[in-house]
């Protein structure tokens, strides 16, 4: 059984996508089998894969509707080294069709099941409102890596996040739970984002990871050209910080300090 973390906030512009994307590129040269799977109707990740969103002739749209399965859907990331769902506008339809359907909240887990044994982990890129679309990656996961910039309303949204949690966990998914939180986008130059940093440690303790990605220009090129930061320009400061956040939760899991 794969480790299924949603990379999660319901703060938009927070780095969500970029922690997907490089966690990904990261797990895979540490040699772990990796499926991205895009649930926001942006298709970011997708892109951000270099997986083409409007030539797809299946996304996860269609798995959710149980038109296809993951194993006809799935992209290769060209460089990445791992896999993707993508995702492209169709997707926005979803919310509205899986109203009136049965088990809807649960289709991506189903779906999941049948590929389980092809990878070491899933890792859901999730839209940052709190959607049918996000309900389905919740209700899949083991737990959700929250990424964050250490700013003032930052706390403001983590206290909205980590109530999520709880809600989904008390009715939905017994098995969710708050892995951790990714310190992004950071500049220790700053003292405020010093002083949040230092709010975190003390009110979470280990929930937060000990890598911090620094706020660097090469990663925030990198969609652009259709391929992971990672691997982008691997000498790069957050390349080698997404690295070194891999190799960190590759380290949690073996310990059983993850879901």
């Amino acid at each position: 059984m794969p480790h299924i973390f949603c990379i999660a906030n319901q703060k938009g512009g927070v780095g969500k996508t970029t922690t997907t994307v490089n966690l990904a590129a990261g797990l895979a040269q540490v040699g772990q089998r990796v499926l991205i799977v895009d649930l926001d109707p942006q298709g970011n990740a997708t892109m951000g894969s270099g997986v083409d969103k409007r030539t797809l002739t299946h996304t996860v749209y269609d798995v959710l509707l149980e038109d296809v399965t993951i194993a006809e859907a799935r992209q290769r990331s060209p460089k990445g080294g791992y896999d993707v769902l993508g995702a492209n506008r169709d997707l926005a339809g979803a919310e509205i069709e899986l109203v009136p359907l049965e088990r809807r909240d649960r289709r991506l887990k189903t779906a999941l099941e049948d590929v389980a044994a092809d990878y070491d982990f899933v890792l859901i890129d999730c839209p940052p409102s709190l959607s049918l679309l996000t309900l389905n990656g919740l209700t899949c996961a083991h737990g959700v890596i929250v990424p964050m910039q250490c700013e003032y309303f930052a706390l403001e949204g983590l206290t909205d996040l980590v109530n999520t949690v709880k809600q989904v966990h008390a009715n939905l998914n017994r098995d969710l739970q708050l892995i951790g939180l990714l310190r992004v986008m950071y500049d220790p130059r700053i003292t405020l984002q010093q002083q949040v940093s230092d709010q975190l440690k003390a009110h979470f303790g280990d929930k937060v990871f000990d890598t911090v990605i620094p706020r660097n220009v090469r990663l925030a090129e990198a969609p652009s050209y259709g391929v992971p930061g990672v691997v982008f320009d691997s000498s790069s400061k957050g390349a080698q910080a997404f690295v070194a956040f891999a190799q960190e939760v590759v380290e949690r899991v073996a310990n059983k300090s993850l879901a």
